[in-house]
């Protein structure tokens, strides 16, 4: 069974079977998907993928994106899901797909990868935040399977150990792979015996961390674990990722080695924006959409293209309005614009005209874009 499905881009969708499905919490839960081999070369995903989900919920399909927990080599998908509210349409998966039931599940997809350096030794660093564990485990996983010579550090906040997900998959993690695994709880609303463990991760604790987990290096006696480190992955709500990102990259890590992944709709900038540009009224847009052109009038460039195409009622593709999830990416066919951040655009599609709307400011009278990209 398969379908092709519009969410933001023309995506196929593959009837698969659950086959394990397990209460985490009271509000977590997790699907196993099995893939049967027709559809292995379908569903290869690299770690910090997420699949999304088409689901029947109070008598309509919706489509809800998850992260997988399971590494490349289990050739399973493993879903950690979280239930915002018992009315929600999450709520309604929980309740209403069981074992043996089949559920569309489209092809993996999500920026949040890192490569493979197996011959390398490196230091990777995680900091996630409840549901924000599950791609970071799917990384932490494939790594400690595939790369001998690299050593992690995770950084794990939640509300109490009773909101905690996965903590016996952690640990034993940490037990198989003690030497190369180090592992670091953090509650923000339950007593912790030591006192650095009370709080949550933000650039305060950072820099505790910083200091007191990641300071001498048995390696390297000359700097400190923290100056070695190559990669940081950080997952969860959008004001944590800022508040870390933003101090990861004020003490010493370049941008381009701070992975973030975002779980919900987050409309600030992760980075400050320091560029002024000058003020172009009147603008002309035409942009093309599931095959059929719009045009419009933008007042003036000082909001981004896609925020005034949704002000305009436009129904235009998007997720975060970060620049982090890629769902407003298009091709700009004419005029010219400035791209402020870009945590998901390669190179190369940058060079082939592909822009984020959310962080695209016009910087000519006249913009053509085109959002059927497949």
């Amino acid at each position: 069974m398969e379908q092709q499905i519009y969410k933001g881009k023309l995506t196929k969708f593959h009837g698969l079977k659950i086959t394990k499905k397990e209460e985490l919490t009271k509000n977590t839960f997790s699907l196993e998907l099995e893939i049967p081999e027709e559809l292995k070369e379908n569903f290869r995903f690299e770690a910090g993928q997420y699949v999304s989900v088409q689901f029947r919920s109070y008598g309509k399909e919706v489509i809800k994106d998850y992260s997988m927990t399971s590494a490349p080599y289990e050739e399973k998908i493993a879903l950690g899901i979280k239930i915002n509210s018992p009315e929600g349409d999450t709520a309604e998966l929980f309740r209403n797909y069981n074992i043996g039931d089949l559920l569309m599940v489209s092809e993996p997809a999500g920026r949040f990868t890192l490569i493979s350096k197996p011959s390398e030794f490196r230091t990777i660093v995680g900091f996630a935040a409840g549901i924000g564990i599950t791609p970071i485990l799917s990384h932490f996983k494939n790594i400690l399977h595939t790369e001998p010579r690299t050593r992690l550090f995770l950084f794990f906040g939640n509300k109490s150990s009773e909101d905690m997900i996965y903590r016996e998959q952690l640990d034993n993690l940490a037990r198989n792979c003690g030497d190369r695994l180090q592992i670091f709880y953090f509650f923000s609303k339950e007593k912790t015996s030591n006192s650095f463990f009370h709080g949550r991760l933000d650039d305060k604790k950072l820099s505790l961390i910083i200091n007191q987990i990641l300071h001498l290096d048995d390696t390297d006696e000359e700097s400190t674990i923290w100056d070695a480190v190559d990669e940081v992955l950080i997952c969860g709500k959008g004001d944590m990722i800022k508040t870390l990102a933003n101090a990861c990259y004020h003490h010493g890590i370049p941008k381009k080695n701070i992975h973030f992944e975002l779980f919900e709709e987050y409309n600030d900038d992760i980075y400050p924006v320091e560029k002024e540009f000058p003020i172009i009224k009147n603008i002309d847009v035409e942009f093309c959409m599931l095959g059929k052109k719009y045009s419009t009038e933008l007042p003036d460039n000082k909001e981004r293209i896609l925020q005034q195409l949704l002000i305009q009622k436009f129904a235009v593709p998007y997720s975060c309005k970060s620049g982090i999830c890629g769902s407003c990416e298009c091709i700009l066919e004419e005029g010219e614009v400035e791209l402020l951040e870009n945590e998901y655009l390669t190179e190369s599609e940058e060079e082939k005209g592909h822009i984020l709307a959310c962080m695209s400011i016009a910087k000519s009278e006249k913009i053509k874009l085109n959002f059927d990209l497949s």
